[in-house]
């Protein structure tokens, strides 16, 4: 079982950045892939960005040109660097990991004002 923990959310308004911070902890276990997944209210979760062990990101072509993701291995953390936000951003955020089972953090809120 991985224990995600969850950082960087807040308010900004449009046009703004905000960077996400996602820690991994646990003993014995293995990540196969990191990633960020955001739910809105009233609509599904839905993937933000998403990279393997071996380097590979892949995000939806909606967010590819304003959002980046990174991962530290050594450390077990994956970075979300989000550009020139926007009011359809704002959701709750979350952490994924992919392990022996699928595991997700608590969720960091993000809001962005027009």
């Amino acid at each position: 079982q991985v224990h995600l923990v969850e950082s960087g959310g807040g308010l900004v308004q449009a046009g703004g950045s905000l960077r996400l911070v996602c820690t991994a902890s646990g003993s014995g276990f293995r990540i196969a892939a990191m990633g960020w997944y955001r739910q809105a209210p009233g609509k599904q979760r839905e993937l933000v960005a998403i990279k393997g062990s071996g380097g590979n990101a892949q995000y939806p072509d909606s967010m590819k040109d304003r959002f980046t993701i990174s991962t530290d291995n050594a450390k077990n953390t994956v970075f979300l660097q989000m550009n020139n936000l926007k009011p359809e951003d704002t959701a709750v955020y979350y952490c994924y990991a992919r392990s022996t089972f699928d595991s997700w953090g608590q969720g960091t809120q993000v809001i962005v004002s027009s």
